[in-house]
């Protein structure tokens, strides 16, 4: 009887064995086939989520630093727009204008004081009509000292020639603001995709010294990293 049950069971199990391997290939393309139909799928109610297509780095390599330096010695201003940095044009020329005006500034009460200077050192006069007449009767009018004539003319010198190395300084400076522009726009990524990743991982730290008893030992931590 025993032997009966025995032969019975295993005749069992190799009938189930052999369906599961008729059955098996065919099972598994088929679920294969809709698992990939699904992940692919973006339609509401699919379990998987949708394939996100990978970050494309797409560096502008067409555009020269070279050129964005080149074009803002040459004029003030240029290499900004080379970079479609418009909005840093009008901050260029208004820099530049008002140290332009101070020079002017500068250089005509330099010319009017040492003309009436001039006209002191020879003791002589302008006549009316004659260019400084006028401040000239109005210094002689105050009673204004050669001393202080030539003081003023030192401080309208010195404050030219700062006004006028200002203006240099601000050109190189716009040309490095040009230069720095355009090698961010040739070196990094200029696509539309923000996206950002954080990206967590479990770690040891090691105690700082001060912090250690005797044995050097470890703390657990957490690190976490961003991607852009």
């Amino acid at each position: 009887m025993y032997k009966f049950l025995l032969v019975i069971g295993l005749v069992s199990v190799f009938a189930l064995t052999a369906k599961a391997q008729g059955l098996g290939p065919d099972t598994a393309k088929s679920g294969k086939s809709d698992t990939l139909k699904k992940a692919s799928n973006t339609a509401p109610g699919s379990f998987a989520p949708p394939i996100r297509k990978e970050k494309a780095y797409h560096p502008d390599s067409l555009h020269s630093p070279h050129k964005a330096v080149m074009h803002s010695l040459m004029v003030p201003g240029w290499g900004q727009l080379y970079n479609h940095r418009w909005w840093k044009v009008p901050i260029v020329y208004g820099g530049i204008g008002l140290l332009v005006s101070a020079v002017i500034f500068n250089q005509k009460y330099y010319n009017q004081d040492l003309a009436i200077y001039n006209y002191r050192k020879q003791g002589i006069a302008p006549t009316p009509g004659q260019k400084y007449y006028a401040e000239y009767q109005l210094y002689a009018q105050y009673n204004v000292p050669d001393a202080s004539i030539i003081s003023e003319l030192d401080g309208y010198r010195r404050n030219r020639d700062l006004s006028i190395l200002g203006i240099l300084a601000f050109w190189g400076i716009q040309t490095i603001d040009a230069y720095i522009d355009a090698k961010f726009i040739h070196s990094y990524t200029v696509d539309n995709n923000l996206g950002m990743n954080m990206k967590v991982t479990p770690g040891l730290m090691n105690q700082p010294l001060f912090a250690q008893s005797g044995n050097p030992s470890y703390i657990p931590s957490i690190k976490i990293t961003f991607t852009f």
